[in-house]
């Protein structure tokens, strides 16, 4: 704050007095050499297991909002390592086999730097052990994984595939979506599949670890009411959880899905031709536990929190995959 100068104060001040209940604040540079400055909530813990998964998820948002920024590089501080003295080798080897973990998954050249404070040469040197120890390794985790049988070829970057209404896929998805849906819509526009192979993966990579660590199927097929502005990034870049809390957080700061879609329905907002946007996802609910407003990260020994009855919350964007979205008015 005090590199960027006092802009930066006032600008920061004013972000958080409009978003106090957003995950990720983002400012102008001020005098600093870069493009923008990103604030996100984190708090450090003395459990060494919850500290753990609070950097992955922090690496996780900053590079969800890197690649919708479309920049290049990003540098982080050691976070945790100073005035909250947390353990610096758990600091410092997770951040950096998480950072090298998402740059090999999503597969993106970004250059990724650590800045430390001068007078913290210690952890100067176990960064520079950590990151020279691994170089060698081959951190691309090899995922055995088959596309969905409905899935057409595709050339380019395509996302997007109008399912035919004639089709059992189509009439599978409207017979499930009427359920709750009937007579609170007069038309749907189309329904797309969504065909993002790169979160796919990361997906499929979740799936695997939830059913060995769990020895159980915790994966349901739920609804996410949005708005289509909303939609078309999800659709590029998968829930996003710097959106947490833009409609409440009563069972925890997450990325919100309902089993019924009529519930799923009151989130979404029309277009100016009123059309209203709602995926169906496929969501790895783990194991979950009530929730509450309190909640920004799961509590120890579970993955997501719910109402205990058909609302769930994630709180890991790769919990989930947006199968299709249904366009309706």
């Amino acid at each position: 704050m005090n590199a960027a100068g006092n802009d930066i104060e006032i600008a920061y001040a004013k972000e958080y007095e409009n978003n106090q209940k957003s995950l990720l604040l983002s400012i102008p540079s001020g005098k600093l050499p870069c493009k923008q400055i990103f604030f996100i909530k984190w708090n450090p813990n003395k459990n060494e297991d919850v500290l753990r998964q609070s950097i992955v998820d922090f690496i996780w948002n900053v590079i969800q909002h890197v690649i919708l920024y479309k920049f290049t590089s990003i540098a982080f501080p050691a976070i945790g390592c100073g005035q909250y003295r947390c353990p610096t080798n758990i600091v410092v080897k997770t951040m950096v086999k998480e950072i090298k973990h998402q740059l090999a998954m999503r597969d993106i050249p970004l250059t990724v730097k650590f800045v430390i404070q001068p007078k913290q040469q210690t952890i100067f040197n176990q960064f520079c052990n950590q990151i020279l120890s691994s170089r060698g390794v081959d951190f691309r985790t090899s995922i055995d994984y088959q596309l969905p049988s409905t899935w057409e070829q595709s050339m380019g970057n395509k996302l997007r595939f109008v399912v035919s209404s004639n089709s059992a896929e189509y009439k599978s998805i409207t017979a499930d979506f009427n359920q709750t849906m009937n007579g609170k819509y007069t038309q749907i526009i189309q329904i797309d599949r969504i065909q993002n192979e790169r979160w796919y993966v990361q997906y499929v990579a979740h799936y695997k670890e939830f059913q060995q660590r769990l020895n159980r199927d915790t994966e349901k097929c739920l609804y996410h009411g949005c708005s289509q502005q909303i939609a078309e990034s999800i659709i590029e870049n998968c829930f996003n959880r710097s959106f947490a809390g833009a409609n409440g957080i009563l069972y925890g700061a997450g990325v919100y899905f309902s089993s019924r879609a009529a519930y799923s329905h009151t989130f979404s907002r029309p277009n100016s031709n009123a059309e209203r946007c709602m995926f169906v996802a496929r969501v790895l609910i783990g194991k979950t536990t009530q929730g509450d407003t309190s909640i920004k990260s799961p509590p120890v020994g579970f993955d997501s929190t719910t109402d205990g009855t058909h609302i769930f919350v994630i709180y890991h964007d790769a919990q989930a995959f947006a199968e299709y979205l249904i366009t309706y008015k």
